[in-house]
């Protein structure tokens, strides 16, 4: 009874524009598999841009641990392997969910960061639940300018603004 309650409240708060994360139960297990860089620009990655690419995989992973709603799970060197072998965690057809179950987590998350130029950059951020395939949060943030304090605010803002927000 409980959890057809939840359903139907987290259906709700679904139609009225709410994301289930905002609403998460303390200490959820989540897996998190990084952010994939998407350049349609028509300049090369650049070795700053990874490293920025990790900057966000740290930065995320500590404001979850830090929210107390989520439990950041260890990603086994095994599951990393397998994650190396897809061509990309956003495009792999449900092995996000898979990985995510074998690391122990009710949670998927993953994010891309597309660069369009150096001024234009757009931060996705992806969680999905790993027993339904529902995707719990989706949101995406403009940011301008390719710079390491750009690419890390833009994160913050969605983090701040979207997911670890207080519910009201």
């Amino acid at each position: 009874m409980k959890k057809e309650i939840l359903a139907a409240f987290g259906i709700a708060a679904w139609l009225c524009g709410l994301s289930l994360p905002a609403m998460a139960e303390a200490g959820q297990r989540i897996a998190f598999f990084g952010f994939n860089l998407i350049n349609t620009s028509l300049e090369p990655t650049s070795p700053a841009e990874e490293n920025r690419l990790q900057e966000l995989d740290e930065l995320l992973q500590q404001k979850l641990a830090g929210s107390q709603r989520y439990d950041v799970v260890k990603i086994s060197p095994e599951i990393q392997a397998a994650l190396a072998a897809e061509s990309e965690i956003q495009n792999c057809n449900g092995c996000e969910r898979d990985l995510a179950r074998q690391a122990g987590a009710e949670l998927a998350a993953w994010g891309t960061v597309q660069k369009v130029s150096n001024l234009i950059l757009n931060i996705n951020l992806y969680i999905e639940d790993v027993q339904t395939g529902q995707l719990a949060f989706v949101k995406s943030v403009d940011i301008r300018g390719n710079t390491d304090e750009s690419w890390q605010h833009g994160l913050s803002y969605l983090l701040r603004h979207y997911l670890l927000t207080e519910s009201k």
